[in-house]
């Protein structure tokens, strides 16, 4: 309700199940104690193109501006990746 309706929802089931299983890579190598370069890619790159989403779509008036939290939200994880690739060097 608080994002607006959705029209095509194999899209937003498609972009959900994508999302959990980026998820899902990141939580299993937390758990298991290490993380590689690739899966701070994922975690980078996946949170900047998620917020990058958020963005373009607010500005051009295709979805709500409460997304614009979200891109927050993102800005600061992928932040958080990028430093640990930084700190862990």
């Amino acid at each position: 309700m608080v994002t607006g309706p959705k029209t095509d929802l194999w899209l937003v089931k498609t972009v959900g199940a994508l999302v959990a299983v980026v998820g899902a890579a990141l939580f299993l190598d937390a758990i298991r104690g290490g993380v590689s370069g690739g899966i701070v890619l994922l975690g980078a790159a996946s949170a900047a193109a998620l917020g990058t989403v958020d963005v373009n779509y607010v500005s051009r008036g295709v979805i709500s501006k409460v997304y614009l939290l979200d891109a927050a939200v993102e800005a600061v994880i992928a932040l958080l990746w990028l430093t640990a690739i930084f700190v862990g060097s």
